[in-house]
């Protein structure tokens, strides 16, 4: 497998850190979650956003790399490119998370970006 497709793993799997992030420690009413989220306030509310924010990125990050897999693009190129798209990812949810909003658009613009230049490899 290549590097590229190791990251469609790790970036499918980056949404559930936020998903115990927000979770954890508290008195969390798995009977409800959903409702028992909405009511959430700072950080928790952060990391419970962070989450749907990255199940909200990854279907373009993963078609991405599976069509310049299929295009035959430059495999180091994607490689390089999916290692920056989880890197921003993980960023993105530190910086969410530390509640640094404008640093926190940039990481994102960053990650997109990356997934875009991804699709356009093959090109």
């Amino acid at each position: 497998m290549t590097t590229a497709l190791w990251c469609v793993l790790l970036a499918g799997l980056l949404p559930y850190a936020a998903t115990l992030t927000a979770k954890g420690g508290a008195r969390f009413d798995n009977r409800n979650p959903r409702a028992w989220l909405a009511l959430q306030t700072g950080w928790r509310a952060r990391a419970h956003a962070a989450q749907l924010n990255s199940f909200e990125a990854f279907p373009l990050f993963a078609v991405a790399v599976l069509v310049a897999h299929q295009l035959h693009a430059p495999q180091a190129r994607v490689d390089l490119l999916a290692m920056l798209f989880v890197a921003a990812r993980v960023g993105y949810l530190i910086t969410y998370l530390a509640d640094l909003h404008l640093l926190r658009s940039v990481v994102w613009f960053v990650g997109m970006g990356s997934a875009v230049a991804i699709f356009l490899a093959g090109s």
